[in-house]
């Protein structure tokens, strides 16, 4: 094993779920998994009975999945232009599979399904930046329900990969950089999605955290660090989602590739949480039968994107030599039909032909996420809500004429309404499945429609004279800045593209009454920051992203979001200034180590990643070395104001805070109290203590002199540490202090109370 990892006894999890639990030993139990639940020992040992009654044949041609653009004539079925394909079994009653990129709505990146739209969500961290349980699952349920209807039973939604760097292009699709905010984020999802009884992935397993290199980086981390981050979100995730399936990752995990990777696959995901579902790999991210099977990984999937069918004749010359054995291969065949009947996508048939959703209804909940998830980040002087004596107003740039942004790659939704502007690139890593998207959702129009009384014009941005002359001219300018981010690209850096921020300064000085909306895929720098008195983070807000903007905007809906994410101040500030390896591949190198289909055909040098920050990613880095951000996680103002009252913390055996919240403004508003933990004395900040971890959150909607009394009860495991020798979960005794807090670095209601001493299993 590489020195990345300790390799860890048998373990239980918590609490046992219908997916978490380890798989009869008749079928391969990975030994010292946890014990199973009644609903999974049932799935398990239907699963069992009907693997007893295939040929090997049979068993093989399930475990290796087609990549539907790429394998024309290779079915006897429709091939759907989609992500994957695995044939059914007819005479034992196995469904046909059909799968679908599903982010943030069911995929159709370059239009391969001509004139199929569907409902497009706002970005991943639109959805996070709610820090609402329930806006999650409305819209995974929304997805799984399209899906369905579109004749698909498994999406590869349930991304929770951590924030590590801001840069990441993928950034958009993910929950953030906390891992209670993630995992509990993305488990809603994936429960939302399965509600239809289709399969849900959690993805990409694990410590995919830049798309530079994608395909051969080697992330390095110490285990206990990677236990108290990335892999607690995934762990959360599973327990409250339950995902049919877990889709293992491009990238080496300390030294081997993680769809091969047998301690984080076999030893972490099946016996220490005990799942029970199958592991698919991403599309081309397989390099071995023998050890790949070995190693974990139950399927193949997209097996044109490889340079080898890994898992078709090979698979079974390996059983035949003994180097894979009869128990194992059982065993991966056994987990994918146990995902697909525990989800009830085995026994829910997909519609013979595609049904047309309610699109309308499906709007509104596209709408409500982008709503609950655009923050507030600066709003000096009240500029917000539109007052209503702005008669002249002026909205620039950004192409808010016709639309708002979107991110590409493979979550790239072909949107109801159409895309006003789509721009192929000739380059790059992406360029074979990405477009820089519009969905059509104006905000122009929609300010025009929320404001019949004003006049509210419109200017391109692109001539600079007569830009600020309009800014000039204006009562109010509303300038939109855009940022475009893609899977398979990382960003270069943390500023605006195309010199928009000397735009914005330029605006800012000609008119008092700035207002800076950005649709960004993450955390970009804003050296103007200081003279623009509100800024508005839009992120990438969806199908219905211009009537959400314009509620906003207009105080129609009083903005609630908070920050997921940190915004440095700086490009200096986080762990990594720039991505990883980005100065040692060459253009063509690049483009083969972020899109599979290339890759297959070359042979790339694999680079170190370090994760020097450890467990403490995002919030925790900044407080653990003194630095100041633009933006704090958990940060967002509102019209209304709340105060909290009468705290009161608890300690023994959990930690809690009980406290009132008040809204003491005079707008109805909801509020999003968060607890931070830390034990005293910890050691790990110069001044002696340890980063504070985000414990509990809650949101909370009050009318105006409303009164609530919550309690916040924090995540065991959150304030544990993860000890190596147990292993497992180590509370220590002792005193703990408790921030009730506005964001991350909220220190104005500080306690502590004493907790027990505790262990818990990995």
């Amino acid at each position: 094993m590489k020195r990345f990892w300790k390799t860890c006894a048998s373990a239980t999890v918590l609490a046992t779920v219908a997916l978490t639990a380890g798989a009869p030993a008749a079928g391969g139990r990975v030994d010292g998994a946890a014990p199973a639940s009644a609903q999974a020992t049932a799935a398990r040992a239907r699963a069992d009975a009907i693997v007893a009654r295939m040929t090997i044949d049979e068993k093989i041609a399930l475990l290796h999945g087609l990549f539907p653009p790429m394998a024309a004539g290779k079915s006897a079925n429709e091939l759907i232009p989609s992500a994957g394909h695995i044939d059914g079994i007819a005479r034992l009653g196995v469904p046909l599979v059909r799968e679908s990129d599903a982010s943030l709505g069911v995929a159709n990146q370059v239009e391969q399904r001509k004139g199929d739209v569907a409902t497009a969500l706002p970005s991943g961290l639109a959805t996070a930046a709610s820090f609402d349980p329930a806006i999650a699952r409305a819209g995974g349920t929304m997805i799984g329900a399209e899906a369905r209807a579109k004749r698909f039973n498994v999406l590869l939604a349930g991304g929770v990969n951590l924030t590590r760097d801001p840069w990441n292009g993928r950034n958009f699709e993910y929950l953030g950089e906390d891992p209670l905010l993630a995992g509990t984020l993305a488990g809603e999802h994936i429960a939302g999605v399965q509600s239809n009884r289709i399969v849900s992935t959690v993805k990409h397993f694990a410590l995919n955290a830049q798309e530079t290199g994608r395909t051969v980086v080697d992330a390095r981390i110490g285990e206990a660090a990677f236990r108290m981050s990335d892999l607690l979100a995934f762990e959360i995730a599973i327990e409250k989602g339950q995902p049919g399936s877990v889709m293992c990752a491009y990238n080496k995990v300390g030294g081997d590739w993680a769809c091969e990777n047998g301690h984080l696959l076999n030893d972490v995901l099946k016996r220490d949480w005990g799942y029970h579902g199958w592991v698919m790999s991403d599309w081309g991210a397989v390099h071995s039968t023998v050890k790949a099977a070995n190693g974990g990984l139950d399927q193949q999937s997209g097996q044109e994107l490889d340079k080898a069918i890994y898992f078709g004749a090979p698979l079974k010359a390996a059983v035949a030599a003994g180097q894979v054995s009869g128990k194992r291969l059982d065993d991966m065949v056994a987990r994918y039909l146990t995902g697909l009947i525990a989800t009830g996508a085995y026994d829910t048939p997909v519609p013979a032909t595609a049904q047309t959703p309610p699109y309308a209804a499906h709007a509104e909940v596209a709408q409500r996420a982008a709503e609950a998830g655009i923050v507030l980040l600066k709003n000096e002087g009240a500029v917000l809500p539109i007052a209503r004596s702005a008669k002249r107003i002026v909205v620039i740039g950004g192409n808010a004429d016709v639309g708002v942004l979107s991110g590409g790659g493979s979550s790239q939704v072909r949107s109801v309404g159409g895309a006003p502007v789509e721009i192929p690139l000739a380059t790059g890593g992406s360029a074979s499945f990405a477009r820089i998207t519009y969905h059509a959702s104006s905000p122009l129009a929609a300010l025009r429609k929320a404001l019949p009384g004003a006049q509210v014009t419109w200017v391109d941005g692109r001539n600079f004279n007569a830009t600020i002359d309009a800014a000039k001219g204006a009562d109010l300018a509303i300038v939109f800045a855009t940022q475009w981010t893609t899977e398979a690209e990382d960003v270069p850096d943390l500023r605006l593209p195309n010199q928009q921020d000397a735009l914005i300064a330029a605006i800012a000085a000609a008119q008092p009454h700035t207002v800076a909306v950005m649709e960004t895929g993450g955390p970009v720098l804003m050296p103007w920051i200081k003279a623009v008195p509100a800024v508005v983070q839009a992120w990438y807000p969806g199908q219905r992203g211009g009537e959400a903007l314009a509620a906003i905007l207009t105080g129609a809906v009083n903005p609630s979001g908070r920050l997921p994410i940190t915004f440095p101040a700086d490009a200096s500030q986080p762990p990594r200034p720039r991505p990883v390896g980005l100065d040692r591949l060459t253009g063509l190198e690049a483009e083969a180590a972020a899109n599979p289909a290339v890759a297959s055909q070359k042979t790339l040098e694999s680079f170190p990643a370090d994760y020097v920050e450890g467990a403490d990613v995002g919030y925790r880095w900044y407080e653990k070395k003194g630095l100041t951000p633009l933006f704090r996680f958990g940060h967002g103002l509102s019209y209304t104001s709340f105060a909290y009252r009468n705290p009161v913390v608890t300690g023994g055996a959990r930690l809690s805070v009980t406290f009132d919240v008040v809204n003491t403004g005079q707008r109805a508003g909801a509020d999003v109290p968060q607890m931070y933990v830390a034990r005293e004395g910890g050691g790990a900040r110069e001044d002696g203590g340890t980063p504070m971890r985000l414990a509990a959150f809650t949101r909370v909607t009050l009318k105006p002199g409303e009164t609530r009394r919550v309690t916040l009860t924090a995540e065991p495991r959150i304030v544990a540490d993860y000890d190596t020798k147990l292993p497992g979960w180590r509370i220590a005794a002792g005193r703990y202090r408790v921030a009730l807090a506005r964001d991350a670095g909220d220190r104005t209601i500080v306690s502590s109370a004493t907790l027990q001493a505790t262990t818990m299993k990995p």
